[in-house]
């Protein structure tokens, strides 16, 4: 049938690249990964609001237990050393990484380093272990043993570890919350979580954590640009009001309160308290090489596991999943771990929050340079940087784990079990255990004997077996005595 109606005309399609528009752009190479400087900048404000809590978080961690001198690190000054190793490693990997992953010091080292090491040894002494570590991670990347082992994990196990970590930071933005909460140990009850408090969602912070997912969701659905910091900003300035109404006597970690003194003074203290190899002479130097393990592992595959899923959310990797530049990746994360240490902070590593400036758009490492100047901001306004109530970050965390598992999750080879059931395994270990490190170790195992099992041994890459054998020894540890 004939129409008389005028021809369409298609629509000029966007380029998916832009010419550069300034050295800014062209060093980062902005435009080249389709991101914009609005975007860069909103990402690092939106990773630096829901990592903000380690401020106050690590310092309570270590400064909680004393050492085996019954010496106990100073508050003021734990606060200066997180924030400045946090500052330093985040522009270090903006700079030299040129990626959108902040790190700070990580959670679950700083537990091992308080709970294991300074028990054992003096904070200097456990303070040496985690720089020993560092210069371990630093010495594979330098061999290409780290990049290695990353560049042999299989496609669909490595979607199994970004889906494992969108899991976990949902888990980790639900318990922050308060949304849900761990059933006390006089329950006796095999549950570990509950909705809220006894089982019901109870008072105004709680209220305003569902308002802010709901909020996230409703601006990502309307594709509003920048809805995750909207949301974030929204829901602290509801929160300050509410705070200020109500008077809530709990918000948890953070209060939204404009405090009295927004300038706080940094005491660099602690910078460079560090005693190589005084905790061998104090444990013996099995005992210190295992406690050398014990953080060189924790560091190593978090990391690992972290920088697979954000360069996989972030769209930095190629057709086979890795990214490329990886080694300079990993060699500042190294420098991050002797870093954390040598500035009496623990371990510092690539934090998985870094997903919300992902989500937010963020490609490149001014990101990275946004996040780390508002480190060093904090570092002389640390309670006004600690305003923002978990309450109103977590729903960042919701939303980016959707996102991740929208991504990621129909890219597994669900017919080739073994395949899918290691993935299966790491992406419900991670949050069930709460570690990225147990998700991505149970799922090598897994994936090596699975492999084995049909008959495909052939297939399985030489560096997943030595990892493999290292995580079969690490869980066996206890068993023998050896931790």
């Amino acid at each position: 049938m004939l129409s008389l109606a005028p021809a369409k005309v298609p629509e000029p399609q966007e380029p998916a690249t832009r010419p550069p528009s300034g050295a800014i752009d062209r060093f980062f190479k902005i435009s080249e990964r389709g991101s914009t400087l609005v975007r860069e900048v909103r990402g690092g404000f939106a990773t630096f609001f829901a990592m903000a809590y380690i401020i106050v978080l690590n310092p309570i961690i270590l400064g909680s237990v004393h050492d085996v001198d019954k010496h106990y690190l100073n508050h003021g000054q734990l606060v200066t050393a997180t924030i400045v190793t946090a500052a330093f490693t985040t522009l270090l990997m903006g700079v030299i990484g040129n990626v959108p992953i902040a790190l700070a010091a990580g959670l679950g080292v700083n537990t091992v380093v308080a709970l294991q090491l300074a028990p054992r040894m003096t904070w200097p002494d456990a303070m040496g272990m985690v720089v020993l570590a560092g210069f371990v991670v630093m010495l594979l990347v330098a061999t290409g043993l780290r990049e290695r082992v990353m560049n042999a994990v299989p496609l669909g196990l490595r979607k199994g570890i970004s889906i494992g970590i969108g899991l976990f930071i949902m888990l980790i933005g639900l318990v922050d919350s308060g949304f849900v909460s761990r059933i006390p140990d006089k329950a006796n009850t095999t549950v570990p979580l509950q909705l809220g408090i006894d089982g019901h969602l109870t008072g105004w912070p709680v209220l305003i954590f569902v308002l802010g997912v709901l909020l996230t969701f409703a601006l990502i659905v309307r594709k509003v640009p920048g809805a995750i910091l909207i949301s974030i900003v929204g829901m602290t300035v509801l929160a300050l009001v509410v705070n200020a109404v109500a008077k809530i006597p709990s918000w948890g970690l953070t209060v939204p309160k404009w405090p009295g003194n927004p300038v706080a003074t940094p005491d660099f203290g602690l910078l460079g308290k560090v005693s190589l190899f005084g905790g061998f002479g104090k444990v013996g130097v099995l005992t210190g090489i295992l406690f050398v393990f014990t953080v060189l592992l924790s560091c190593f595959f978090d990391a690992m596991g972290t920088i697979m899923g954000i360069g996989d959310e972030a769209k930095l990797t190629d057709a086979e999943g890795n990214m490329p530049g990886i080694n300079k990746v990993l060699f500042v994360d190294g420098i991050a771990v002797a870093a954390g240490g040598a500035g009496s902070s623990s371990a510092t590593t690539c934090f998985v929050e870094s997903t919300a400036g992902v989500g937010e758009g963020a490609r490149t490492g001014f990101a990275n340079i946004v996040t780390g100047g508002l480190f060093v901001v904090a570092l002389f306004l640390t309670p006004v940087a600690t305003m923002v109530p978990s309450q109103a970050a977590t729903p960042a965390l919701i939303a980016v784990g959707f996102l991740i598992l929208s991504n990621s999750i129909k890219e597994i080879d669900w017919t080739d079990y073994t395949i899918a059931i290691p993935a299966f395994v790491t992406m419900l270990a991670m949050p069930f255990t709460y570690s990225i490190t147990n998700g991505i170790g149970m799922g090598f195992i897994t994936f090596v004997v699975l492999r084995l099992a049909a008959g495909r041994g052939r297939e399985v890459p030489v560096p997943m077996y030595a990892v493999a054998a290292v995580f079969t020894f690490y869980y066996l540890m206890p068993a023998l005595g050896l931790t």
